[in-house]
């Protein structure tokens, strides 16, 4: 068997006109897109093994998205000086391969990591989000209160089984530790959250947010949030804020390489399936 190189790619994308990271056959995916160009450059089935850190929802973005993938370490020598300028030139404008870098065979993207981070951007201004914003930005019909959506934060971050918030998959569990989760006003006004954990079952940053945002404009009260966990079902009283205003912006990884085996192996063991 041929010798083979680990890369690690990270990847951005603008998520308006994808239905999601995973490949479908009959969809417009990143992964599909990813996989196509670089088959017309290396050939096709040269590249294997594409794995990603989370597989956004459609209509989600990412400037932090972390993949691996494999293919012969003599396709890598030939190719590894220009190879990112003819993703470049080739990938649609929406989808940017930013680095490649020789990792080590046992670099797993998804479970050698130690931490997914998510930006979630929010305008309460009366004439909605700015044209050149509109992509990545949700309008909220509602004066919003950045306090009042810290209080309700506060009370979600740490260990908890976030079933209230989460699409439950069969044997998965929903248990998971929220690191940080607070909101920033910035100086144009947007209404910023950050929200990192190890790792989050599926839809359960948006319902989060949305959760948030009904106790930022009122509604709801701040502790409101943060009583749900609770609940060993997901609520209908949640609404799953949209997901045009969602980025995956940074995934974190252990410091020393010689420490991705035993994160990957830890991760298995205590989570099976991750979704982001």
């Amino acid at each position: 068997m041929d010798e083979r190189t680990r890369l690690r790619l990270d990847v951005s994308y603008d998520g308006t006109d994808f239905s999601g990271w995973a490949a479908q056959p009959t969809r417009r995916t990143v992964a599909g897109v990813l996989v196509a160009t670089l088959d017309l450059v290396l050939g096709a089935g040269t590249v294997t093994g594409l794995t990603v850190a989370g597989r956004t929802d459609a209509g989600v973005h990412a400037t932090g998205q972390v993949c691996h993938l494999d293919l012969p370490a003599a396709v890598w020598a030939e190719h590894r000086e220009r190879l990112l300028r003819r993703l470049a030139r080739l990938l649609p404008g929406d989808v940017r391969v930013r680095a490649m870098t020789e990792v080590p065979a046992d670099f797993d993207a998804r479970f050698s990591a130690t931490f997914r981070r998510y930006e979630y951007r929010v305008t309460d201004a009366p004439w909605g989000a700015e044209p050149l914003r509109r992509r990545d930005t949700l309008a909220w019909p509602r004066a919003l209160d950045p306090a009042a959506l810290n209080v309700a934060a506060a009370g979600l971050v740490g260990e908890h089984d976030f079933a209230a918030y989460c699409r439950r998959k069969e044997n998965a569990t929903t248990v998971r530790e929220v690191t940080r989760l607070d909101w920033r006003r910035d100086p144009d006004g947007i209404l910023v959250a950050t929200v990192q954990a190890d790792a989050f079952c599926q839809a359960m940053v948006r319902s989060l947010v949305g959760a948030m945002l009904t106790a930022g404009d009122g509604r709801r009260p701040v502790g409101w949030p943060a009583g749900l966990l609770a609940r060993r079902e997901r609520s209908s009283e949640v609404t799953v804020a949209p997901a045009h205003g969602l980025t995956l912006v940074a995934v974190g990884y252990p410091a020393d390489p010689a420490d991705y085996a035993d994160r990957a192996d830890r991760t298995r063991r205590l989570r099976l399936p991750v979704e982001s």
